[in-house]
């Protein structure tokens, strides 16, 4: 099993961009379809991007779609989220979380946090109004 690590979180005005990495120890990170989500305070874990292990499907929550990219580089063992046009709302915990899919390559997980296990311990990101 793989340990996830986020970072790159931070302070940003509304409107500014900002990127996460999340990087995974252990074998066969290239085997887990990956995603990202994200928690505001009081709230309820959301789902914010996933992709396939193969890089070449993703999905979005629709807040997010068309400001977010997620990507991914299995030879560093890490995966990215890109986010522009960021938002007041947009602030919260991110996680990046793992799905195990070795013979799937294209598989991109739905957006329910019980389909991913691991999960990193989260990476703060505020932006300011």
């Amino acid at each position: 099993q793989v340990q996830l690590l986020e970072s790159g979180g931070g302070l940003v005005q509304a409107g500014g961009s900002l990127g996460l990495s999340c990087t995974a120890s252990g074998r066969s990170f290239s085997s887990y379809a990956m995603a990202w989500f994200r928690q505001a305070a009081g709230k309820e874990r959301q789902f914010v991007a996933a992709i396939s292990w193969s890089g070449d499907n993703r999905n979005y929550a629709d807040s997010v779609k068309g400001r977010f990219t997620i990507s991914r580089d299995n030879a560093k063992n890490t995966v990215y989220l890109r986010m522009n046009s960021l938002k007041p709302e947009d602030t919260a915990v991110y996680y990046c979380a793992a799905n195990y899919s070795p013979y799937r390559a294209t598989y991109v997980p739905g957006p329910r946090d019980s389909e991913y296990d691991p999960w990193g311990p989260g990476t703060q990101v505020t932006v300011s109004s």
